[in-house]
């Protein structure tokens, strides 16, 4: 129906309450995939090369803007992959301006590793942003890099716990200023300067001086992540305000763990201080809970910030979450916001009563917008209400059968759906269902039971000679 008065004035819109918020200009957002990285960090998901070039294009057709393609430098399957990527890009099937980026550690190894890939299918070293990155937290600088940096400098590894943290610091960051250094020699133009890996555990100070020498050294934007996941919305905002300010104008990539499901609130959080490349994961697939999730990141900075993306295609996100879920055997839960099976689906007769007047009296999510449709599920809780939007729905149907709609035909079967659901419950098939779905998950990874039994099988198989 049309109501006399503005919705604005009905119900006050989330706007009116991040009006003071210093987002930066849509256009300088930039949304950076991790799907075929972070995601694959999944324990049990592994992407053939076929479906990592699948999601990749799906991905440059939604309008993501960079995608995380993991290390050329480890495995030849990881170069065949940047290669393969390079190639769609030159046949036009990966858009022109799709940024691709590969993940190095701070030594010449990895850098032309991943250069020589790119060289065998007649790329540029410009055609790729190398993401560079080191440790930034003491704990990580000290304790896992410590005898990396010992070796480096010539040291003996028996030094390695008397040496004070900021020795470590020092070399850590001399590292990290040769690397990139080395990348730019290489003519390698884009370069992503993750200077803080555990940045939710470093210190600001040294976060900011790690900052100033990757910059001077040419590394052309930084990347901070939470890589624990243990930043909250406070934590974010004081480490970002003064990344921002300390560098105006660069840009910012953002990265944080779901750990505590503060992915999506400390990712707008950063933003809403100025920083401008969100990282994010298709249904929030990755290590340990996952990363932010794309759905609810991009979802919430429309519809609650009023922050739409340009170029990006919201209504094929339902379609991109299940070409992951199908890619990754992994299903997301039906509440899910944005993309769960259930999130547009209702059954309460209170709220349906209220959808057959307005759908935001209880859906402020137009669900056509992210490509999904509003539904009823009739149950327990169903009332008249959605019994009548069905006989409204399919009343040609019904007419052209015979049968009368009226009040009492809708109170019957309004009763007796509730019957079914009552009945259905006590066959206990949801525990057979749950049981189902765990043992399914098991299924996908390989569990230390089998591991010990490819052992003792390949024990038994003679070496060959």
């Amino acid at each position: 129906m049309e109501f006399r008065e503005p919705y604005e004035q009905l119900a006050i819109p989330a706007l009116t309450f991040v009006k003071d918020l210093q987002f930066p200009d849509p256009t300088r957002i930039r949304i950076y995939d991790t799907t075929l990285r972070d995601g694959e960090q999944t324990p049990g998901v592994a992407f053939t090369p076929e479906q990592k070039y699948e999601l990749a294009v799906a991905l440059s057709d939604i309008g993501v803007h960079m995608i995380d393609l993991g290390f050329p430098a480890v495995s030849r399957e990881e170069q065949e992959g940047l290669q393969r990527l390079l190639e769609g890009k030159r046949k036009g099937q990966l858009r022109n301006d799709f940024e691709l980026i590969v993940m190095c550690r701070a030594n010449a190894g990895d850098i032309d590793k991943t250069l020589e890939a790119i060289a065998e299918v007649g790329g540029s070293p410009k055609d790729v942003t190398f993401f560079i990155f080191t440790a930034g937290s003491d704990l990580h600088v000290k304790y896992k890099l410590g005898k990396t940096l010992l070796r480096r400098a010539g040291k003996d590894e028996s030094e390695w716990l008397d040496l004070p943290v900021s020795w470590y610091r020092a070399e850590n960051q001399q590292m990290f200023v040769e690397a990139i250094q080395y990348a730019k020699s290489k003519g390698v133009q884009t370069i992503e300067a993750g200077n803080a890996e555990d940045g939710s555990r470093a210190h600001i100070d040294y976060i900011l001086e790690m900052g100033r020498a990757c910059l001077e050294a040419g590394g052309t934007r930084l990347s901070f992540p939470d890589t624990v996941g243990v930043f909250t919305p406070q934590a974010a905002a004081y480490y970002f305000s003064q990344l921002c300010a300390t560098f105006p104008g660069v840009d910012q990539v953002i990265h944080f763990h779901n750990d505590f499901d503060l992915g999506t609130i400390n990712t707008i959080t950063a933003m809403s201080v100025g920083a401008n490349i969100p990282t994010v994961t298709v249904n929030g697939v990755g290590e340990r809970a996952g990363n932010a999730p794309m759905h609810s990141v991009v979802g919430a900075l429309y519809y609650l910030y009023g922050i739409e993306i340009p170029n990006f295609k919201y209504d094929r996100m339902l379609a991109l979450s299940r070409l992951v879920q199908e890619l990754t055997g992994l299903p997301v839960q039906p509440h899910e916001p944005i993309v769960g099976s259930n999130v547009y689906a209702h059954e309460s007769g209170i709220h349906t009563a209220g959808l057959s007047i307005d759908r935001r009296m209880y859906q402020v999510i137009d669900p056509a917008f992210f490509g999904g449709e509003m539904t009823f599920v009739y149950g327990k809780h169903t009332g008249t209400a959605a019994v009548e939007y069905a006989f409204n729905k399919y009343a040609d149907e019904l007419k052209r059968e015979g049968i009368k709609v009226d009040d009492q035909l809708v109170r019957q079967v309004t009763n007796e759906v509730k019957r079914l659901r009552e009945e259905r419950q006590r066959s206990n098939r949801s525990r057979e269902i749950i049981d189902r779905y765990y043992e399914d998950q098991a299924r996908l990874g390989i569990s230390e039971r089998e591991l010990i039994e490819l052992t003792r099988a390949l024990a038994a198989v003679p070496a060959a000679e």
